[in-house]
């Protein structure tokens, strides 16, 4: 698991001219570029803040991997990422295979492990301050009713957290507003201040991007 020191992260955003955050890539890395252009990105004064997962299942894993290294991108941790940390420690790799990690086998080496293994640095959660108040960005849930800074909480909630959202569970205090991926769903879902922006770009659906700043 994360080293106590990464769990948490904070970003200012007000540094940035636009900041936006996008939901589950998984290797869509011509989907994100038209994005990004659709929406006038300017990687010398925008923000990108990714809610985790963007690799697996995709054409494209590795291009996507390589943008973390970007100074313009900020990403939390997934539980595909999580899976690929977890592989490459273990050597058990056959639950990440079979979730989209097979792109690994028929990568180039060893630039992809080098890649793969930058995403130690990810934290679990990241508090973005905008101009339009404080964010927190996790990849599925976090798993407290109340924000805090540095508290511990179940990181397996964080990253593979399904509960509250299946339960349609209302909003989290300590924060203006949650970002979540994870769940792959039809359209952006909104429950009080919580947005869940996993739009199923993978499975024929949209990459959702929203503006923050």
């Amino acid at each position: 698991m994360g080293l106590p020191g990464n769990i948490y992260q904070r970003v200012e955003g007000t540094r940035w001219r636009h900041v936006w955050v996008v939901g589950d890539i998984h290797g869509c890395f011509s989907m994100l570029v038209d994005k990004l252009r659709q929406c006038r990105f300017d990687p010398w004064q925008d923000l990108l803040v990714s809610v985790g997962d963007v690799i697996d299942r995709g054409p494209d894993s590795l291009r996507c991997l390589k943008l973390l290294r970007k100074t313009w991108v900020v990403a939390v941790r997934g539980n595909h990422e999580q899976m690929a940390l977890d592989a490459l420690a273990t050597g058990e790799q056959l639950l990440w295979l079979l979730n989209g990690g097979s792109w690994f086998t028929r990568a180039p080496q060893p630039s992809a492990r080098i890649a793969l293994e930058f995403c130690q640095q990810l934290p679990w959660i990241l508090e973005l301050h905008c101009q339009t108040g404080i964010h927190v960005i996790a990849h599925a849930d976090y798993p407290d009713e109340n924000y805090q800074w540095q508290k511990d909480v179940d990181l397996q909630g964080v990253i593979w957290g399904r509960e509250r959202l299946m339960s349609k569970r209302g909003g989290i205090r300590g924060a203006d507003n949650f970002w979540f991926g994870h769940t792959p769903l039809r359209h952006r879902l909104d429950i009080d201040n919580l947005h869940y922006i996993d739009t199923g770009a993978v499975f024929g659906g949209e990459l959702t991007l929203v503006q923050l700043q």
